[in-house]
């Protein structure tokens, strides 16, 4: 567990700019201290003290607003940036180098039983606000993007946008739009598809213009 948890701290410093200090992270990143807490609540969920693991997370997610089940599995180097209503289910798995944002919700999509949601691989990033809901796999070095709802499983080295979630980028390759892959630039599959609908319109509109235009020369040839 001390293991998991330096790995954990780690990742603050690789990824978080504004980490200046150990001192500094341990005393105020709510991230950090909701996945230590989690670190202790899983263990105890393992050895069938549930309760007890149930009234920790419970104090974390009062104490940090973050809302990791005890029974949720998570990786070495896992990073919450912010965190405020992050909520994580039970039957949830995240490989490691994984990284949430603020508002992200890895959830189940009803009251089935078994295992009822998500399991992330290795290298995943979720932007802020983002849902993945149900027992669906999401690949390695995949990147969803801020406010996407992702339903169906991913695959490796893609990036997913849009609502439902669209799988946009795969294997570095683009299969829409012409943005870069930053976290705050994402492309947009709605607005893909609406400036494609506004150049066809533009294109129509000016064969009628052409084809109206022809028929007056024709008729004022004739007259």
């Amino acid at each position: 567990m001390l293991k998991m948890i330096k790995a954990d701290i780690d990742a603050v410093f690789e990824r978080d700019p504004a980490a200046r200090s150990l001192v500094e992270v341990l005393l105020t990143y709510s991230g950090l201290h909701a996945i230590i807490m989690h670190r202790i609540a899983h263990w105890l969920q393992n050895k069938n003290l549930s309760l007890l693991a149930r009234i920790i997370s419970q104090f974390s997610r009062f104490l940090t607003g973050i809302e990791i089940h005890p029974g949720a599995e998570i990786g070495t180097g896992f990073f919450i940036d912010h965190g405020m209503g992050v909520v994580i289910g039970e039957t949830a798995e995240i490989g490691d180098d994984v990284t949430l944002y603020q508002g992200v919700t890895l959830g189940g999509t009803g009251k089935e039983t078994g295992k009822r949601h998500p399991t992330l691989g290795n290298n995943v990033m979720v932007s802020a606000g983002a849902k993945v809901l149900g027992s669906i796999e999401i690949g390695d070095n995949v990147k969803i993007g801020a406010g996407a709802v992702v339903l169906d499983p991913v695959p490796a080295n893609t990036t997913v946008v849009g609502v439902p979630g669209k799988v946009v980028v795969q294997d570095g390759e683009r299969i829409c739009g012409e943005i870069d892959l930053e976290h705050g630039n994402l492309p947009d599959p709605v607005e893909e598809m609406l400036r494609c609908m506004n150049n066809r319109i533009e294109k129509l509109e000016n064969k009628l213009n052409n084809s109206d235009q022809k028929f007056s020369e024709s008729k004022d040839k004739k007259e």
